[in-house]
């Protein structure tokens, strides 16, 4: 179930897919962030998925007006993981408002686990 924006010309339906596939573009833009994780999560093992997998790191809710992101993301060893979710929090909300025209009341990041650059 997505969300239904409705105006002069008729309506826009816009699938959560579409919403995650958003969000998980933007967020692998952030420096520091090695990759989206499965959201499934084995307690071991975070897979590493690639870019035509992004949506499949997102969860996606959306109650009454508001949009509800979760992120579950792998970040690079070395870096600040507060400064990367942050990072990856605000350039998420920014990009998914701007494109969408919906109101982000929460984005989430779940750090699935920490890849050394090679």
């Amino acid at each position: 179930m997505g969300k239904e924006i409705a105006n002069n010309y008729g309506k826009i339906d816009i699938s959560e897919e579409v919403i995650a596939t958003i969000a998980g573009a933007a967020a692998i833009e952030c420096y520091g962030l090695v990759g989206m994780a499965s959201r499934k999560g084995s307690d071991r093992f975070a897979e590493l998925l690639g870019r035509e997998n992004l949506a499949k790191g997102v969860v996606v809710s959306i109650q009454e007006n508001e949009v509800i992101i979760d992120l579950y993301i792998i970040v690079g060893y070395g870096v600040r993981i507060s400064e990367v979710a942050t990072n990856v929090m605000e350039r998420v909300r920014y990009t998914t408002e701007k494109l969408t025209g919906l109101s982000v009341a929460q984005v989430n990041v779940n750090i699935q686990g920490v890849r050394v650059l090679e």
